[in-house]
Order: C-alpha cells, then structure tokens, then sequence
C-alpha cells in the first residue's frame, strides 16, 4: 500500500487536465444543446483514445524516460513533428485554458476585466512552476480533485432525482440543427478526454514522481495510478452532460453564453439549481479551483515537453542528449531547469497575447475553444501511431509490451481518429 501511495499522482494530474475545459465547458455545452445524441462520441472518444494515453505511463516505467525521448529514437522526423506539434498547439491551448479559468475568477471575485484576472492567474501560475515545486502542484491538484469529485457526484446524483427541467426525448434528433451538431463534434472529440500529444506529459510526470518519491514503481502500479485518473474523468465526463442535459436541453431560449464570464456563471447555475441559492460560493470556489489547477498542469506540462524536447532538436551528439535525459550530471539538470523556466514565461507571454486578441470578440471564447480543441484532433493520429510504434519489444522489451487487447483497441482507435480527421477536412463538402 505504501508503495502504491508513492505511485499516486500522475493520474491524478491527468484528470485534472482532462477535467478542465473538456468537461467543464464542452461536455455540459453538449449535454445543454444536444442532450444525450453526442454521448457516443465522448464514450468512443475515451474508449479509442485510452491506449494512447496509457502508451505514455507504460514506457516511462519501462524506461526510465519519457516518451520524448521514444520520439527522438525513432528518428528526426519524428522527434520534429512532436515539437512542431508542440509549438502550435501550447499557446492556443493555454490561452483558451486560461480564458475559460479567467471568467471564473471574474465570476467568483466580481472582476470585470478579463485581462486582469487573466494576468493573476498566469502570474500566480508560473510563481508556483518556476520555484520548482512539483511537490506543491502535486497536493494541490489532489485536493482541488476531490473537492470538485464530490460536488460533481452530489449534483450527478440530485438531478438524476429531481429529474428533468423540461420533458423530453434526450436521444431525440428533432429539435437538433444537423450544421451545429457536426460543427460541435469535432472540437468535443478534439480534447475528450484531452489531446492526444498531451500523452507524453503522461511519461514526464511518470518519471518525476518517481525522482520526487525515490521509488520506481512495478508496471501495474503506473497503471493502476493513470487508470483510476482516466477512468474518473471518463466518468465525470458523463455527470457533466448530465448535467447540461437534464437542466438546460429543451428549454427554449436557454442556452450558453460566447462570453467566458456569463457562461462560467451559467456553468454554476447547473449546481445551484440543484443544490439551492446556498452553494453558490462553495460551487464557484470549486469550478474555479478545478480551471486553476488544469491550468497550472497545462503550464507545467507544455514546459516539460518542450524543455526535454528542445535538446533533441539542438544537440546533434544522440548519445549525450539521450544520457542527459537519463541521468543527467548537476551542471545539466541546471540548465535544463533554466530552460523549462524560460519556456514556461514564453509560453505565458504568447497565450496572454492571444486571448489579449480575442478578448474583444463578443464570440472570441468561443472561437479559441474551438480552435484549440480542432487543432488537437487533427495532430492526434500521428501521435497515435508514434505511441504504438514505442510500445514495441524493440523500445520497451518483452516484459513491458501491452496485451493483445490493447494492441487491437490501438489500431481501432487510429483508423476512428483519421476518419473522423478527414470528416473534419471535408466537413463542409458532407454536410452540404
């Protein structure tokens, strides 16, 4: 038990991730304006994207690395795509985590100007990350989890008591504008339960928690750790369409908002209509809490991947890059550590100025939701054949190679993300 103990922590960090704008915004939006019909794209969408996801935890145990460095053994070109993959999608997706987290902070504290909020919570982010305090990240995440945990499922469980606001057909298409329902499907895939590329922050928080605790652990307990996160946020994910669904679908005129702070408010409502006017704050805190701590893991992760990535793409001597990222000597893990704190204030100037761009957009949070969420579903089959590629005998040895089961689900899973890839290249030429 203590060992397992020791292990604990990277799922959790999964889950937070994957809890933030994947549930929290798009889950109860497809709940709200399309009740139960895009259920099966979340529950394929957990079910192809899991082998992926557990790719990264089980090399990390298998090797000691991250799966950053399987990228750079497999060649240039692969070790480019990750870091240009990488390179686009980090400051679309901190912008619009750090837009959705700023509207609840205005929503909480009465804050009216988002680039305020937005420069506290950036700011309060990296004093947190660039202090070198994964151990702080680690227990904060814990709590803000549980908290949010148990508020979720008490909703969950009231409004399945209480029943509908509105009588109607939950899997009924009637009502539904087949245009918006496929438009909304692909940035609901896109980071449900998160991205695909968000795997490798798997492997780098795999392989710090087992410096932090000075215990590497079996291979069953990486797994139990990053199963029981993916199957909680595969679960809350769920409660949250619920949620959308019983309390918003059907009602007309009742929809959510393009602005981050009336539909943060809106996102409260769902539990304060359940619970009474009382846990208003209690809610509040805890939304809040749960954007915050995504966002600094989002901050984290980005600066991890691209701190272990950059060496691969600078240093031409493979044998000294791939020693480095295996037992580096003080003077390296200082440089390495100057790198990450750099990376992590570039990352915050970029997605500042992003949502600085947007913010004026009455629809701007919208559209960078959006955005970031497609961009993530379109990179995502190539990060897939990656992490399969890495799992092989040749990478992590006989003992570490996943069961059949797995392999299989993988392969289903590549070809259900390039389907729907090329869905969303041609979509305008299929729906018209």
């Amino acid at each position: 038990m203590s060992n397992l103990l020791k292990t604990l922590g990277p799922g959790i960090l999964f889950a937070s991730t994957a809890i933030g704008v994947s549930h929290l915004v798009q889950s109860t939006q497809a709940g709200a304006n399309f009740g139960f019909t895009l259920l099966w794209a979340i529950l394929l969408a957990n079910l192809f994207k899991y082998p992926f996801f557990e790719f990264g935890s089980r090399y990390a145990n298998a090797t000691g690395q991250s799966i950053i460095s399987g990228y750079y053994k497999l060649g240039k070109v692969p070790i480019l795509l990750y870091f240009i993959i990488t390179i686009i999608s980090m400051f679309l997706v901190t912008s619009a985590v750090g837009f959705v987290t700023s509207g609840f902070m205005q929503q909480l504290f009465g804050i009216n100007s988002t680039m305020l909020t937005v420069s506290l919570v950036f700011g309060v982010c990296i004093l947190i990350l660039i202090t070198n305090n994964f151990k702080i990240l680690d227990g904060l995440i814990k709590v803000i989890g549980i908290v949010l945990l148990v508020s979720t499922l008490m909703a969950f469980f009231m409004v399945l008591g209480k029943g509908q606001t509105a009588n109607v057909d939950l899997f009924s298409f009637d009502s539904i504008n087949t245009v918006d329902y496929f438009t909304f499907l692909i940035p609901l895939m896109g980071w449900m339960p998160t991205a695909v590329d968000l795997s490798a922050w798997n492997s780098l928080w795999t392989v710090e928690r087992i410096k932090q605790s000075g215990y590497h652990p079996k291979l069953k307990e990486t797994l139990f750790d990053f199963n029981f996160g993916y199957i909680l946020s595969a679960l809350l994910a769920i409660c949250f369409v619920t949620l959308g669904a019983f309390i918003m679908f059907g009602i007309p005129g009742k929809s959510f908002s393009a602005s981050p702070v009336a539909f943060s408010g809106e996102v409260i409502s769902l539990y304060t209509s359940t619970f009474g006017p009382w846990a208003y704050t209690v809610i509040a805190i805890s939304a809040f809490s749960i954007m915050f701590g995504t966002c600094v893991a989002v901050f984290d992760g980005y600066s991890r991947a691209m701190s272990a990535t950059l060496p691969y793409i600078l240093n031409k001597n493979e044998n000294s890059v791939l020693a480095a990222s295996d037992n580096p000597t003080a003077e390296q893990s200082m440089n390495q550590r100057a790198m990450y704190r750099i990376i992590l204030l570039i990352i915050g100037a970029g997605a500042f100025l992003i949502i600085y761009t947007y913010q004026g957009d009455m629809k701007g949070f919208k559209k960078l939701i959006d955005l970031a969420t497609s961009v993530s579903f379109i990179i995502a089959p190539v990060i897939a054949i990656l992490n399969l590629k890495l799992v092989s005998a040749k990478y992590v040895g006989e003992d570490f190679v996943p069961p059949v089961w797995i392999r299989i689900l993988a392969y289903l899973g590549i070809v259900f993300l390039s389907v729907f890839t090329l869905f969303f290249i041609f979509k305008d030429f299929i729906i018209s």
